[in-house]
């Protein structure tokens, strides 16, 4: 008789076998993803735990505390979310309460320490005509979304002018939209070709890696001289590196390559698909990118990534039948299309549109003795990969975990010990023939730095409504709690991160090494302003008012190309200028409350001032104040990095912004169930992954 087959049972499953709903092993990598090839991106996210709830009976007590609440302070009836009675604050249970009633207490307490709230922010926002265009939680402009809410209820209803809290999607129509509609070829000057080849590939660096960089200038001008050139998707694509490259030098023919460049693209569809269609719809996104014309790079993007799924690009053993050089050259394009996926996925909170699930490309490229090679477009796809991760792990969820944070930080941690160093190292070389490498480590730096803020962002907003009055009227601060906190800790984390990136663009700006249309550097770069700037106000260290200064002037050097940089440096300014209004006034109560003290002891009479109008004085000489009109987007000064205070941020660990050190989860002061609930009431209730879940219910009222 046949021994009954034992089932093993494994405890959590890999990632791409609850994608792939298949059977996983539990081994590390999994068997599955050896058969497949992908053991190095075997990967076993953390399990969600759960949260122990106390049982709890409502008292005659408890109706009264629930009536003293304000109304001001309950988050608004959703219809998805139950109306839940408010319970008067418990004492907090000593860490050897036995398991009664009173351990339920105690676990409950150290599960809501372990948690904040997600910011709801997805919605609906007007482009510059008037169209509805969709953000999600996730990105930057959500992130603004947050904070001008909290910032105009608690702090300054006028904090933000008309002019910054017109948030719009600044659709750039086409400067000359009838350049070449006639079909009238371009001219092109080959005098001009090799600069211009050099712009782009400096300006792609760390994004996409198309060509083979060293003959790219050959290739094109020995196109560029012959006579009678075909009208194909390879002329498409040489008119496009033109029109990347002069962009920023002379608008008129970047958008005659451009336009002439997209006509061939379009008219070629219908024919045979190959790897030049799909460069052409890349560069075509990456163009319009850089244009400020984010909705039709997004939808140019569908085509590159439709294509690139036809002609079997996601598949690294299709690739190789073509020969080695083709084979690399159709791997690196297929991670060039992921790295601009995610960009415009994370930095817009969209779906993305390619995935990795059936994808068998790798990620890593290994060299004789199996060391990892230096290459900035794996480093950026595999930040942008924990991104992504971030953004479907946390922002699906209305309230994240220290220990969800702490599995996300462990590949945080892997990927800093492994690129940081070589990374800082190339933005260090000061020569201008490594000017491509500089650009592109900045680029990547600021993805991983963005991701540090994208993980640590609910915790930074959630100590921001501790710290804060309950309306701007109220001038009694709560408490800030203990500082060694992990919640406080993460918050830091996020700013530090903020300061970090601020830094190392503003460094580059100052050597005059940052082309006029960065998108990616521009949309990170905003975010980190607004962290800087919720830092100051949440009391986190006056030295941030430099950091943020630091921001704003790297966003105004931008916005001499880019309207989006233009926009944000206004929101950033208003922001700052809040904050340091609202620690003025901070500063003056305190001072008051001490003074009516002290005049108590021998009667002393304080002198009544008249109100007084507020003026915040800045680090900075009056031109580059905050409250200064603005004067164009200027390059900041050297002595703006120099002359201040010496960075703190210098001798940090990078591995620091990683959540190197575990999390204390049990540390902190336990909130009321009234403060709870106004920090609740300023995030909303959508969600992103999976889109318009709960009925796509977003509220338009305001926009009617």
């Amino acid at each position: 008789m046949n021994s009954p087959i034992t089932r093993i049972r494994v405890a959590n499953a890999c990632d791409v076998c609850k994608q792939r709903k298949v059977k996983c092993d539990g081994n590390l990598p999994c068997s599955y993803c050896k058969s497949r090839q992908r053991s190095l991106t075997c990967h076993f996210s953390p399990t969600a735990r759960r949260r122990v709830r106390k049982p709890h009976l409502p008292s005659p007590e408890s109706s009264g505390a629930q009536s003293s609440v304000p109304s001001s302070a309950r988050p608004e009836a959703s219809p998805d979310i139950p109306d839940i009675p408010a319970t008067p604050i418990a004492p907090v249970p000593s860490e050897r309460s036995s398991r009664t009633s009173d351990g339920l207490t105690h676990r409950s307490y150290v599960s809501a320490e372990e948690e904040a709230d997600v910011p709801r922010e997805a919605r609906l926002l007007c482009d510059a005509g008037g169209k509805l265009i969709f953000v999600g939680d996730c990105a930057p402009l959500s992130l603004f979304q947050t904070v001008r809410q909290i910032v105009t209820s608690r702090v300054d209803p006028d904090a933000f002018t008309s002019q910054t809290s017109r948030v719009s999607m600044l659709e750039n129509t086409s400067s000359d939209p009838l350049v070449s509609a006639n079909g009238e070829v371009p001219h092109v000057d080959p005098a001009n070709i090799e600069r211009l080849v050099s712009v782009f590939l400096s300006v792609t660096s760390g994004l996409i890696d198309l060509f083979e960089n060293d003959h790219l200038a050959d290739t094109v001008s020995t196109w560029a001289t012959k006579t009678g050139a075909p009208k194909d998707t390879t002329s498409a694509v040489n008119y496009l590196v033109l029109a990347i490259g002069s962009q920023s030098v002379d608008e008129g023919s970047a958008a005659g390559y451009f336009q002439y460049a997209k006509t061939l693209a379009l008219s070629c569809l219908g024919g045979d698909l190959g790897i030049e269609t799909v460069q052409a719809f890349a560069l075509i996104t990456l163009y319009m990118l850089r244009a400020c014309q984010i909705n039709g790079s997004f939808l140019f993007f569908g085509i590159a990534a439709r294509a690139a799924y036809s002609i079997g690009l996601h598949r690294t053993e299709v690739n190789s039948r073509f020969g080695s050089e083709t084979h690399i050259r159709r791997d690196r394009l297929w991670k060039s299309l992921r790295v601009l996926d995610l960009f415009l996925s994370i930095s817009m909170g969209r779906p993305p549109s390619m995935s990795d699930v059936d994808c068998t490309v790798p990620y890593r490229t290994l060299d004789a003795n199996g060391q990892e090679e230096f290459d900035l477009l794996n480093a950026s796809v595999q930040v942008l990969s924990i991104t992504e991760e971030i953004v479907l792990q946390v922002y699906s969820r209305r309230k994240i975990s220290l220990q969800l944070t702490e599995g996300i930080s462990r590949q945080l941690r892997d990927w800093s010990s492994r690129w940081l160093p070589r990374l800082q190292r190339n933005m260090a070389k000061s020569q201008r023939e490594y000017e491509v490498d500089v650009v592109g480590a900045c680029q990547v730096i600021s993805c991983y730095y963005y991701a540090v803020m994208l993980v640590t962002r609910p915790f930074l907003m959630y100590e921001m409504c501790k710290r804060l009055p309950d309306s701007a009227t109220t001038a009694q601060v709560p408490s800030s709690g203990s500082d060694n906190s992990g919640r406080t800790r993460l918050a830091n984390a996020c700013i530090d991160a903020a300061g970090l990136m601020a830094e190392s663009v503003v460094d580059l700006v100052n050597q005059r090494r940052l082309d006029g249309r960065m998108p990616l550097i521009v949309s990170w770069l905003f975010a980190s302003s607004l962290v800087l700037g919720v830092g100051l106000l949440g009391g986190f260290g006056r030295i941030l008012e430099k950091y943020a200064q630091m921001s704003i002037a790297a966003l105004e050097y931008l916005a001499e190309h880019d309207a989006h940089a233009m926009q944000y440096s206004l929101i950033a300014k208003s922001l700052l200028s809040s904050a340091l209004k609202y620690l003025q006034r901070k500063d003056i109560d305190e001072r008051l409350r001490i003074t009516e003290s002290s005049s108590q002891l021998f009667g002393l009479m304080p002198k009544e001032h008249p109100p007084q109008r507020d003026y915040i004085p800045t680090s900075m000489n009056e031109s580059r104040t905050v409250a200064a009109e603005h004067q164009g987007p200027n390059v900041p000064q050297s002595s703006m990095t120099h002359d201040l205070l010496a960075s703190p941020f210098h001798d940090i660990d990078p591995a620091l912004l990683s959540l190197g050190s575990s999390l204390d989860s049990a540390s902190g002061n336990v909130l009321g169930r009234e403060q709870q609930d106004q920090t609740d009431h300023v995030f909303g209730a959508l969600n992103l992954f999976p889109l318009l879940d709960g009925n796509g219910h977003i509220d338009l009222a305001h926009y009617f």
